[in-house]
């Protein structure tokens, strides 16, 4: 069965579709990444350039088990799953990196008001915030934080364009899998959650004079993992590709492997999962395996009605990192940005809050 599988993909179309800067004609970005399997650094636009960490594809253990401490009941069962190899960002996309798309004067930025844009991948632009965007947290360095599921998705097809390479967010498994770099363990550095202020910017060590609630730290300030990759665990919670199923673990486990699996996009504003823990949480939130649902509420501060689907107006601590697949998965072929906003109003009430 895994060999037809494997079959069936590289029986698949040599390229995927996206569109061009001017949103009319498309290009073709290469379905399989010709390059060393090594790291090697992307240079993007104006001297800001980002390092890829080569994961090289393998089997693992998805999930906590129901020993580990702090586990939540939608990390299992836990199941065995199987990667093709990839590249992952060294750390989480930076102020640097995200700046040259959102605020690239190039690209079009959608209107605010009715009647608003209809193309769901046409590529634009963030509309300005209402708010800081950096929350007055650390800037040049340190990690882009507050944008929605649908503008990371946003600067991944603005990538795709400037690189000619197949750049998206990760796959909830593939994200796990980087984490891990081989531990089976709480942590990428095993059980022991004392040490885990050499490795992540966590609640318990994130306050300074300037933030007692917390701050992010400098990309790639903390001890790596052993595959080289910064920031895994706490700093900011990282977006991955899959909608939220909290029964689809229950799912893959019902399989003795599951091959590359993903909870596929939809055009839904919510919910989407997020990974790795962040600057405001204790270390439990920080495992390997510790998951967390996307909800309206992020953006109850949002004026607009209907809200931004670009901005988090309640969530600081949310940010990205990219990979680049070295074959793109038969199911994410397609993969583009669905969401659109909608002359509607978001199911948020103050009771809510």
């Amino acid at each position: 069965m895994r060999h037809a599988f494997l079959a069936a993909i590289l029986a698949c179309a040599v390229a995927l579709a996206t569109v061009s800067a001017d949103n009319t004609k498309p290009i073709l970005v290469p379905k399989k990444v010709e390059l060393p399997a090594k790291n090697f650094t992307q240079d993007l636009v104006e001297g800001i350039k980002f390092e890829m960490v080569y994961v090289p594809g393998g089997e693992y253990v998805m999930g906590s088990p129901d020993s580990e401490a702090g586990r939540g009941n939608d990390e299992g069962p836990q199941h065995k799953v199987a990667l093709k190899p990839f590249w992952i960002a060294k750390w989480e996309v930076s102020w640097d990196e995200y700046d040259s798309f959102w605020k690239n004067e190039s690209l079009a930025q959608p209107s605010k008001d009715p009647p608003f844009n209809t193309v769901a991948d046409a590529l634009t632009r963030p509309t300005n915030p209402y708010v800081p965007e950096d929350y007055k947290h650390g800037r040049e360095g340190f990690p882009a934080i507050c944008m929605s599921h649908h503008a990371a998705m946003m600067y991944c097809h603005w990538l795709r364009v400037v690189t000619k390479r197949g750049y998206r967010l990760p796959t909830e498994a593939e994200w796990e899998y980087a984490c891990r770099a081989g531990s089976p363990d709480a942590f990428s550095f095993g059980n022991d959650a004392s040490r885990i202020g050499d490795f992540a910017q966590f609640k318990d060590n994130s306050p300074d004079e300037d933030h007692a609630k917390g701050t992010t730290a400098k990309c790639g300030s903390k001890k790596p993992n052993a595959y080289g990759i910064h920031d895994m665990h706490g700093n900011v919670s990282e977006w991955v590709i899959d909608h939220y199923d909290a029964g689809f673990y229950s799912k893959c486990a019902t399989k003795p492997l599951s091959l590359q699996p993903v909870v596929k996009l939809t055009d839904k504003k919510w919910s989407h999962v997020v990974r790795g823990g962040s600057f405001k949480d204790p270390a439990t939130l920080c495992r390997s395996a510790a998951r967390r649902s996307s909800d309206a509420k992020w953006m109850y501060k949002d004026p607009q009605s209907p809200r931004s689907i670009w901005w988090l107006t309640n969530m600081d601590q949310i940010g990205f990192r990219i990979v680049l697949p070295v074959e793109e998965q038969f199911d994410l072929l397609d993969l583009k940005p669905m969401v659109v906003k909608k002359a509607e109003h978001d199911p948020i009430v103050d009771e809510d809050k």
